[in-house]
């Protein structure tokens, strides 16, 4: 993402300083016409320069009017208010020698404002504008006069005045804008602090929900085992084999994700090739569900390919394998194929199929429905792969049933990258 894009409320901020110099120089030029015309004598067209000031004051009352609005403020409308500033700087040094007024040289003022609060097109924008004006003035201009001889001298000595006046302003609005530039950087700091601890926090959750439903495959399976034996039975041996293997997948699955949690290092991963995650990652899955009847097929498209995957992503996969076991456990078709850029999975069911309110046209998760469990599975497993750039779609399936298809770049846990 660019951050280096002004914001609304930046826009807004900048124009609202903008507008106080705008306002704060109408006293100025009215002070130096004054100066002009009783202390050097120089006959300057007053009532022209009147007409200019007075469409200057209309135009800041109405932009503080505007201020004042909810609407935001446009980087297009910033610029305008700078271009309506070059225009009527332009006038104004035309009625007072045009080049040859020592104040010419604040033409640098809007071009700075604009290099420090707009994007590069806007700043080659207004270079261009001011440099057609003051090229303008170099020919077209009323002259300036002076009624006594030391003509050149008061112009050396306006040259300072309008440098310490040009660098004053600028000074100030950049000083302001560089001060507002940090305020938004920090907040972009804590934006993104924030961000990097929400997902954290979906790591674990998935991991959580994962765990989970593994869960409650195994308790299932032993609490069907131990439905059949009576209190003064011995349990049959391999009954009793059957629950020993079951106990020992619930440790697995506890100290997984207690590993996980006390480390905080949910994306901490392990290297591998690319088929033995996808063969590894279905071998666990169908251990799971001892009864289950899969066909998978899977296509050899990159086998060289090395990834480092983390426990969250298999529990991403996994809980959508789950739920196709959950739906229709003798008959769940996975397909899995992979190339140097993506692997992809698609699983299909016989199941009921997909609640209306679960998935939009596209097949996009909106919400989970499911009715038995945590409910939250799909939804985790939905974030964790768009935060490593994949996505989830779900669509009905004909003759009943429902097909989820996950992506997945290999671009962000290539381990080679």
């Amino acid at each position: 993402m660019n951050y280096t894009v002004s914001l609304p409320k930046e826009n807004a901020i900048n124009l609202r300083r903008l507008l106080w110099m705008r306002m704060a120089l109408l006293p100025g030029v009215a002070l130096a016409v004054w100066l002009a015309g009783n202390y050097l004598h120089a006959e300057l067209p007053v009532n022209s320069i009147t007409v200019v000031l007075v469409c200057m004051a209309l135009v800041g009352l109405a932009t503080m009017l505007r201020l004042r609005g909810p609407w935001p403020v446009s980087k297009q409308e910033l610029f305008s208010q700078l271009v309506f500033d070059v225009v009527v700087f332009t006038i104004l040094l035309y009625l007072t020698g045009g080049s040859t007024n020592p104040f010419a040289p604040a033409y640098l003022l809007p071009l700075a404002m604009t290099v420090v609060a707009l994007p590069g097109i806007y700043v080659w924008a207004m270079f261009a504008l001011t440099t057609i004006c003051y090229t303008f003035l170099l020919f077209n201009f009323i002259p300036l006069p002076m009624a006594h001889s030391h003509g050149f001298q008061v112009h050396i000595w306006g040259m300072w005045v309008g440098f310490l006046f040009s660098a004053g302003l600028f000074a100030g609005f950049a000083a302001r804008v560089a001060a507002t530039v940090r305020e938004r950087d920090r907040s972009i700091a804590q934006m993104r602090e924030q961000q990097a601890r929400n997902e954290k926090v979906i790591a674990l959750g998935t991991l959580a929900a994962g765990a989970a439903h593994e869960l409650g495959t195994p308790l299932s399976t032993m609490a069907v085992i131990l439905k059949d034996v009576q209190a003064d039975e011995p349990i049959p041996d391999n009954s009793l084999a059957i629950l020993k293997n079951q106990l020992g997948r619930c440790k697995e699955i506890l100290l997984s994700l207690s590993v996980a949690a006390g480390d905080l290092r949910a994306e901490s991963g392990r290297r591998m090739l690319v088929s033995d995650y996808v063969t590894g990652l279905l071998d666990q899955w169908r251990e799971l569900h001892p009864g289950l009847v899969a066909q998978v097929h899977s296509s050899a498209g990159a086998p060289e390919t090395a990834i480092v995957v983390d426990r969250t992503l298999d529990q991403a996969i996994l809980n959508i394998l789950n739920n196709a076991a959950d739906a229709s456990l003798a008959d769940v078709e996975v397909e899995t194929d992979w190339s140097n850029d993506t692997l992809l999975f698609e699983v299909r069911d016989r199941g009921p199929g997909l609640h209306r309110d679960l998935v939009d046209a596209a097949g996009k998760i909106i919400v989970s429905t499911k009715q038995e469990g945590l409910g939250v599975g799909l939804y985790l497993s939905y974030n964790t792969l768009e935060r490593m750039g994949g996505d989830i779609r779900l669509f009905n399936r004909d003759g009943g049933g429902a097909v989820c298809r996950i992506r997945l770049p290999l671009a962000n846990i290539r381990a080679d990258q």
